[in-house]
Parts: C-alpha cells; structure tokens; sequence
C-alpha cells in the first residue's frame, strides 16, 4: 500500500502561521482553570498548550463543537500527567 502524504494548502498555512504567531508572546492564548495550560482559538479548534522557561509544549488540539464536558476531562488528564 502507497504512504500517503500531508499536503498544506496556502489557505492551511496562512493559519498555522497565524496560530503560531502567539510564540512570540505566549502569554497571548487563553487562561485555563488549569495549572499553565492556556488555550488559542481559530474558529471552530484550539490550540491547548503549557509553556516553560525555554520552550512552548503544545499539549493538544481541541474541536470546539464538541461538548465542553469532554474538554474537562481532556484538561484533566493533562494536568495529572504534569
């Protein structure tokens, strides 16, 4: 079976440089109710991440139509694997 690829349109790119424009001042997204996680939106996802003295971890990506319920438990299971 082939490999498939990824290919970014200009459009997919033209957003992820937008979202990763944030890294310059990462005190940008979001505070979370959870210790060092903040939160970047772009419409519909966010981008969920922790920053240290020397480096930004993004820890995940969120659909934000889905239930706010399961975000909890998603944060949840970051914090406790911090």
């Amino acid at each position: 079976m082939a490999q498939l690829t990824i290919h970014w349109t200009e459009t997919a790119i033209r957003q992820r440089n937008y979202i990763f424009g944030w890294k310059q001042n990462p005190e940008l997204g979001k505070k979370t109710d959870f210790k060092n996680t903040r939160a970047v939106s772009l419409g519909h996802y966010s981008i969920l991440y922790q920053k240290s003295n020397f480096k930004i971890i993004i820890t995940g990506f969120w659909d934000n139509r889905q239930e706010p319920e399961k975000l909890l438990k998603f944060l949840k299971n970051i914090a406790n694997l911090s």
